[in-house]
């Protein structure tokens, strides 16, 4: 998470065009493409924006009456959003989400195909996190990494769980940060309510995987699958069996099958499978990482790459192409 380092602020922004505010807005929410539905209104905005690498605050006054796009190479993130007037729809997902005062608005900025800001006075504060927080908080819930979309965009009333915790920890951060407040002087605790936040959000609002915390996969696991996933994770890069696998925690593959099964929902094969293909990702997303992909298939134990991009495909709704052409825009 955050390192030792104060968050940069930036000053209040204003103006009266368009294009300085989509400017201003895209310093906190990254790279995305916009347009007024009316050019001939006349357009009042203000901005607030701080950020960390992990985390930023974004509040934005404005007239409404405007759509946004996410570009295909801003990085994923979840933002919280609290509108405290007017109204904003999200668009192309498998349920229609409106966020207005009284709810709390998540936006997974790759899921919905349009923003749209409903016209009139608009005023909303919001908070957004890497999409590895939200990783990490999954791999730890589940003890399994994060493949795939969550479907976790949506419109929560404040009034009902998981709302009520998740915006008195909003409001925590929020207040703490804004204006050069105290959390800036405390990194650490900074640090831990963004993971508590992250946290929350993975075992409390309903996604696509919050069937699965009512199995037994997300109980401790046996020692031997503990163990198991321990040496995985120390031969990720090496051609390892798992029969092997067996051997090094003693048990037969039987019962390594099995555990996997019960604890994980998947086969011990399954898994190594995931972890290897979120190390792929990882080298497709590092800026400074310029080795060619098959050498990056090779070094994470993919020989075949027309099999291995489909199944990467799969896992992660794009090419590798097509992430490592995400990679580099500015957060």
């Amino acid at each position: 998470m955050q390192g030792d380092c104060y968050p940069t602020l930036k000053a209040r922004l204003t103006g009266s065009t368009f294009d300085e505010m989509v400017e201003a807005l895209r310093q906190g929410f990254g790279s995305f493409e916009a347009w007024r539905l009316g050019r001939d209104v006349p357009l009042d905005w203000s901005v607030d924006y701080w950020a960390t690498d992990n985390l930023s605050l974004v509040s934005n006054r404005d007239n409404g009456g405007w759509r946004v796009r996410t570009s295909p190479n801003t990085p994923e993130t979840l933002t919280l959003v609290l509108p405290r007037s007017g109204a904003i729809s999200l668009s192309a997902l498998s349920r229609d989400v409106t966020g207005t005062p009284g709810k709390l608005l998540l936006i997974n900025n790759h899921e919905p195909d349009l923003v749209s800001v409903a016209p009139g006075q608009h005023f909303a504060e919001s908070i957004s996190l890497n999409w590895e927080a939200i990783a990490q908080a999954y791999a730890a819930a589940f003890e399994a990494p994060l493949m795939g979309s969550l479907d976790i965009s949506q419109a929560l009333d404040l009034d009902g769980k998981p709302a009520t915790l998740l915006n008195m920890l909003w409001q925590t951060i929020y207040v703490g940060v804004k204006n050069e407040g105290p959390l800036l002087r405390c990194p650490i605790a900074l640090s831990n309510l963004t993971e508590a936040l992250a946290d929350i959000i993975v075992r409390t609002v309903p996604h696509r995987a919050s069937q699965l915390l009512d199995k037994k996969i997300h109980l401790v696991s046996p020692g031997h699958v503990c163990r198991a996933i321990e040496y995985m994770h120390a031969n990720i890069n090496q051609p390892i069996l798992i029969r092997e696998v067996a051997v090094s925690v003693g048990v037969s593959i039987r019962a390594l099958e099995f555990g996997f099964r019960m604890f994980k929902d998947r086969s011990p094969s399954e898994f190594l499978r995931e972890m290897r293909l979120r190390a792929v990702r990882n080298d497709l997303l590092d800026l400074s990482n310029n080795e060619p992909m098959s050498k990056i298939c090779l070094k994470w134990g993919f020989f075949h790459f027309g099999r291995f991009s489909s199944i990467y495909r799969a896992s992660f709704g794009e090419t590798p192409s097509e992430t490592r052409q995400r990679r580099g825009s500015v957060f």
